[in-house]
């Protein structure tokens, strides 16, 4: 007997049927698929032909002899549209059946008990591989467009702090300097005296501080400020 099938033979397989399925899958098998677990019908009465269920990594490929088996149908069905599996056992072997997504109940009766419960434990496996896969990818997707969503909010940040920052820096309109709407006048002559004598000293000292500024700020030369100086410490 051919190694490759011994262990497809755990739970009292016909050794026939395995042999001519696994002889015909050789050229069915996609890239990357192995075959997991091989169910056979085992009905009451004598069957030459039975039909058998092929579990892979990939699909469940359901195995119908045709024309006293000088043929055979093969239909297969992806995990991905496999919603459910289900198993029903009767006093003569048991129903192994699963239903799609689309509302479609595939069954096959006369499967021996051990092998429709390993059947429908490997079904439920493939099930929750691609729903574990499934919600894994859901969570890396929501997690990758929070981070964006981040990503642009701290940009929009950064950017109103650098305008913000700007505008602070560069005011759009200077304030006034304390000095700029003081009107000054020049003392000369008669009208310069005359005005000085009448200030106050508390005057005479606000009209010394406001010639400082102007000083400070360039607007009158050293020796002007200095002569304003003299001509008000006179009055003080």
């Amino acid at each position: 007997m051919k190694d490759q099938i011994k262990k497809f033979l755990n739970e009292e397989q016909d050794p026939k049927a395995i042999e001519k399925i696994t002889s015909k899958l050789n050229d069915l098998l996609m890239k990357n698929e192995e075959i997991g677990y091989i169910g056979v019908q085992k009905k009451p009465a004598l069957t030459v032909f039975p039909d058998s269920i092929v579990m892979t990594n990939k699909r469940v490929i359901i195995c119908q002899p045709k024309n006293l088996g000088l043929s055979m149908d093969f239909t297969d069905y992806t995990w991905d549209i496999i919603e459910g599996a289900f198993v029903k056992e009767n006093i003569l072997g048991s129903v192994f059946s699963f239903s799609t997504k689309t509302d479609m109940q595939v069954s096959i009766d006369y499967i021996p008990k051990t092998q429709a419960r390993k059947m429908y434990t490997f079904a439920k496996e493939q099930i929750d591989i691609l729903k574990t896969g499934a919600m894994f990818n859901n969570v890396v997707a929501e997690e990758i467009q929070f981070e964006n969503v981040e990503s642009v909010e701290e940009i929009e940040e950064m950017e109103t702090e650098e305008v913000t920052s700007f505008s602070e820096l560069m005011p759009a309109t200077p304030p006034p300097l304390p000095y700029q709407n003081a009107v000054f006048e020049s003392p000369s002559g008669t009208d310069k005296e005359n005005g000085l004598a009448a200030l106050s000293q508390d005057e005479l000292f606000e009209k010394l501080q406001n010639y400082k500024k102007l000083l400070d700020n360039g607007l009158i030369l050293q020796g002007e400020y200095d002569n304003y100086k003299k001509e008000i410490l006179s009055f003080m």
